[in-house]
């Protein structure tokens, strides 16, 4: 009795998979396709699908424990005429006030420290330590600090000031937002510092020679060729430091204990709200609030350098042309 063999024979002309994979093209096609693919997989799921689903539960009045109903916008309403709430904004302009100065400073001294100056690298890891310092180890260092009585106070007592005549620098109202802004400003300075130093560095030194010849001095050289030439990098900072100060935590969270004393700012009023009061419906409406407010900011930023640099910009091409 003769075998039948029922195997489909395959066609001519096709490949089978190791076929296919043993060929370089194809192998390089894969890798590009699974290194596009994963992390645009891991994006949709850990930042886009939460991020709808946040937007879903802001419509809604929910807790962890209870049913959730639909309440439609009034979440919405409640962020802005609830004065718990809104007033969170109000403590949040101390923090962009704050973070105009860390940029102010940060240029000043990365433009300094940018030319031939004496321990450029010592004065660099310096300013840039306290970036490196975690959050909330810098939280409880500044609330030794700010105590009364303690290093602060101590120090200024060095210097002539008594005791009596100093303010309580996380207990008075009138100060202590300040307080912790110059917290922040000592932590992320020295970031912007660093980012701005690298763009400055990468700027022609021949484009100086050439604004000294025709007579331009410092300023007229930051003026019209540093400013234009990292106006990117500008941006950049910017974008970050008020997106921070909009969203400013870990300072008031540790010095203040949870934003005490008329500390608390708007993402502290939102972890209070959800996690405390298990408000999550008012909290996705917060969130969602900020993330509109942080992007309405940062297209105003980007219109605005975009106005101030025009001129600006022009000169300096015309000035690499003059080489």
């Amino acid at each position: 009795m003769s075998v039948v063999n029922n195997a489909v024979p395959r066609q001519a002309g096709r490949k089978t998979f190791k076929e296919w994979f043993a060929l370089p093209k194809n192998q390089q096609r894969l890798v590009i396709f699974t290194f596009a693919v994963v992390p645009v997989f891991l994006l949709i799921m850990f930042t886009y699908f939460p991020f709808a689903k946040m937007v879903e539960f802001s419509f809604f009045n929910m807790s962890y424990t209870k049913n959730r109903g639909f309440i439609g916008l009034k979440n919405y309403i409640s962020v802005f005429t609830k004065d718990e709430l809104f007033s969170t904004f109000r403590i949040s302009l101390y923090y962009m006030v704050g973070a105009l100065v860390q940029i102010a400073l940060a240029l000043y001294f990365a433009t300094i420290l940018s030319f031939r100056t004496k321990g450029t690298a010592f004065y660099k890891g310096i300013m840039f330590f306290p970036f490196l310092v975690n959050g909330i180890a810098i939280g409880f260092i500044f609330k030794f600090f700010y105590t009364r009585g303690y290093v602060l106070d101590t120090t200024l007592g060095f210097l002539g000031i008594p005791l009596e005549k100093l303010p309580y620098w996380l207990r008075d109202v009138r100060i202590n937002n300040w307080s912790l802004v110059a917290t922040s400003v000592w932590k992320y300075m020295g970031q912007n510092m660093v980012l701005f130093s690298g763009a400055i560095m990468s700027v022609d030194p021949n484009l100086y020679e050439a604004a000294a010849i025709d007579g331009a001095n410092k300023w007229h050289q930051f003026r019209y060729i540093i400013l234009p030439s990292i106006s990117t990098v500008l941006t950049l900072n910017v974008i970050l430091s008020i997106t921070g100060s909009l969203s400013a935590f870990e300072p008031p969270y540790v010095i203040t204990s949870m934003g005490g004393n008329g500390t608390a700012t708007y993402f502290i009023q939102m972890h209070q709200t959800a996690h405390v009061e298990h408000r999550v419906g008012l909290a996705c409406a917060m969130a969602v609030v900020l993330v509109l407010i942080i992007a309405v900011c940062t297209i105003f930023q980007k219109l605005l350098f975009k106005y101030a640099f025009r001129n600006a910009t022009t000169e300096t091409k015309a000035v690499k042309g003059a080489k």
